[in-house]
């Protein structure tokens, strides 16, 4: 049984490196414990009845999910407030290539290799090839003012 518990803890530990959400690692772990105590008491002469093994599995799985797994993700936690692609344009200068015109309903500019549609923010007349501001985002337009 010793093999067996170990061969679960490479499998979840394969499962954990394909995921992100810090399960299967604690389920890994609980089974290489499981297959150590196994071994301990197999060396001594003796066998742990299966019944016994997963109790160990279980109660060492849930011990370490419940006292660990906060900590981990704490630890591990992302920046929430990071921004986006779209907000770390703003305020950054863009060329337009298409006249903006808001009563037309006209007008895109290009930032960072992407093209937008465009209106300007004071309801002014934007040439072509003229430089804008990127100021506002509202829906999927940009709302830019001149450079």
């Amino acid at each position: 049984m010793v093999w067996v518990w170990l061969s679960l803890a490479i499998a979840l530990v394969v499962v954990e490196l394909s995921t992100t959400q810090l399960v299967s690692i604690w389920l890994a772990i609980g089974s290489a414990m499981t297959a150590i105590i196994t071994a301990i008491v197999k060396s001594f002469g003796g066998s742990l009845p299966v019944v016994w093994q997963v109790v160990i599995f279980v109660a060492s799985s849930a011990i370490l999910l419940a006292s660990t797994r906060k900590l981990v993700k704490k630890l591990l936690k992302r920046n929430k407030n990071q921004e986006t692609n779209l907000e770390l344009n703003l305020n950054k200068v863009a060329v337009v290539t298409e006249k903006i015109d808001n009563i037309a309903g006209t007008g895109t500019i290009k930032i960072n290799g992407l093209e937008w549609t465009a209106r300007s923010l004071d309801d002014s007349v934007i040439d072509k090839d003229e430089c804008v501001v990127f100021k506002e985002i509202k829906g999927n337009k940009a709302f830019v003012e001149r450079y």
